[in-house]
């Protein structure tokens, strides 16, 4: 028999949109009920095991107040709890693995640590809670609204019945939408549909962005530390793209902004620059930080070219090619480890670094093998949708993009789309400073739905820049806050959106608790 619960909000998806909307939502004093598929918060962050990709200028500004709380906690995290050498530790902006992807590189762990102590005060005075490995299963529609969400323990198989004025869809895929049933886009638009120079001359619903499965090593020089075979390694080992220049398994793929061959090492060889070392790109442990005899090793994580898996996507099919996709995806993982392990060949002639170790505990994992990183999700038909137009500076004239009216928010990143399921290689093309319009966090029709994650009104084009973790996180923080102002004042989103003395009033709530809604005005000196 199904359990009620109910609060002001529900959250579904417990990543790093709906981790934050949880947190403003609760700062804001309402109740929330938060359900994660995993074991663990935080999306990218965690359990996908992602160190940030951030703008240039996530130090200064650029970000949301919480975010950056969250960043420097991260360092003080590791000042407090790690045998840090002096050096590093006095460092204001301290990166503990000093990955070159990003100024702050860190172990999943260390994030989820952080969210917890983040949330810890909303949990135990009540606002917050928090249902781990629960899924969605069900949801009750009256019209134009959702009256509950039903939600199963994947441990116990129980089920539970939750009652909110408003949820919000933080999940990595958009699983509310279809079990709700909300208008939605998946897949690749058409240029007759968007009229982006980069979309597809014909649209298709199933090609999707590449998923990776990834995963933490360090090195122990002398030491054997080879896995048993993957079961599909010899698949894989042969396998050739007609668009990738060499083997998936090999040090050589394309340069994603030019497709050019680009072949990279292991470790950093004398007389190349760091980005040619695929060890020094999302090291998350540099060894040199900590005192001598702390680490053995640095580690780094596993989110390379090598293991992006592109044959199926994971949402709009069978639950049995769903699974199948996943499990071929971890294959892949597994097998571009033991080759590096057995065969990828070194600069000192050699085959095979035996010495790379699988961190099973970075990850915290049975198998040493994170959550998939899912970088495209189903999308809302939103009251609003950002296209390549607004972002580009082919479009855009000025040092930003498109201004909305309406923004909660801000993000800059390049439109970043990884080899897709429609055998297409990687689109890497420049876009502009931007802003998160809330329409696009609005469906057209459905009126307490709020979209927190990758699930907002953008294109399979503009996801490419609106799926990094801090513009994720900005999503679910004003998804937070909207909900929250909405049942303060018994509105609806769109009227939000749409009446000016509402919207500015809601924004200037916004930019108090720490939210920037606009890119500030630089000028030369």
């Amino acid at each position: 028999m199904a359990q009620n619960m109910s609060a002001d909000i529900i959250v579904i998806g417990g990543g790093v949109g709906g981790t934050a909307s949880a947190l403003s939502a609760a700062k804001s004093g309402k109740t929330v009920i938060m359900t994660e598929e995993t074991n663990w918060i935080g999306g990218q962050l965690t359990n996908q095991a992602v160190p940030p990709d951030e703008h240039p200028w996530i130090e200064q500004f650029g970000c949301t107040q919480t975010y950056r709380e969250f960043r420097n906690r991260v360092r003080d995290y590791y000042r407090s709890h790690y045998p840090m050498k002096a050096s590093a530790r006095n460092k204001e902006r301290l990166n503990p693995g000093n990955g070159w992807v990003s100024r702050l590189c860190h172990e999943p762990k260390a994030a989820l640590s952080v969210l917890h102590e983040m949330l810890a005060p909303y949990v135990s005075n009540g606002r917050v809670t928090i249902l781990h490995k629960h899924k969605i299963k069900d949801a009750q529609v009256n019209g134009d609204e959702i009256e509950a969400i039903t939600v199963e323990n994947e441990e116990t198989s129980h089920l539970f019945v939750l009652k909110a004025p408003f949820f919000l869809d933080a999940t990595e895929c958009g699983d509310v939408l279809p079990v709700a049933g909300i208008e939605y886009i998946t897949g690749a638009e058409s240029k007759e549909q968007t009229g982006e120079p980069s979309a597809l001359d014909e649209a298709d619903p199933l090609d999707m962005q590449s998923i990776s499965v990834c995963y933490a090593l360090d090195y122990l020089e002398g030491e054997d530390h080879t896995i048993a075979k993957p079961r599909d390694y010899d698949f894989w080992k042969e396998y050739k793209p007609d668009f990738w220049p060499d083997k998936l398994l090999s040090w050589t793929h394309p340069f994603p902004e030019t497709l050019e061959p680009w072949t990279r090492d292991l470790f950093k060889q004398e007389g190349r620059t760091i980005i040619d070392s695929l060890w020094l790109f999302r090291r998350i442990i540099d060894k040199d930080n900590f005192e001598e005899g702390a680490f053995a090793s640095d580690i780094t994580l596993v989110n390379w070219p090598q293991i992006d898996y592109w044959l199926g996507p994971i949402f709009e099919v069978s639950e049995e090619e769903r699974n199948k996709h996943l499990e071929q995806a971890k294959q892949l993982s597994l097998s571009f480890l033991y080759w590096m392990q057995t065969e990828a060949p070194r600069p000192d002639g050699k085959k095979g670094y035996p010495g790379l170790r699988l961190r099973k505990d970075i990850v915290g994992t049975e198998d040493g093998l994170a959550m998939p990183y899912i970088r495209e999700s189903r999308r809302i038909q939103a009251e609003f949708t950002v296209l390549e137009q607004h972002v580009s500076p082919d479009y855009q004239s000025g040092v930003t993009g498109e201004y909305f009216q309406d923004s909660v928010g801000i993000g800059s990143y390049r439109i970043d789309l990884h080899p897709s399921t429609g055998d297409r290689n990687y689109l890497d093309v420049s876009s502009l400073p931007f802003q998160i319009p809330l329409g696009s966090l609005i469906p057209k029709r459905v009126k307490n739905l709020i979209a927190a994650g990758k699930n907002i009104g953008v294109t399979h084009i503009t996801t490419g820049c609106y799926r990094l973790h801090p513009v994720e996180w900005n999503i679910g923080e004003s998804a937070g806050y909207l909900a929250s102002y909405c049942i303060t004042h018994g509105l609806q989103p769109a009227q939000v959106r749409n009446d000016e003395k509402l919207l500015k009033e809601f924004q200037a709530m916004l930019i108090e608790e720490g939210v920037e809604i606009e890119w500030p005005k630089l000028e030369a000196r």
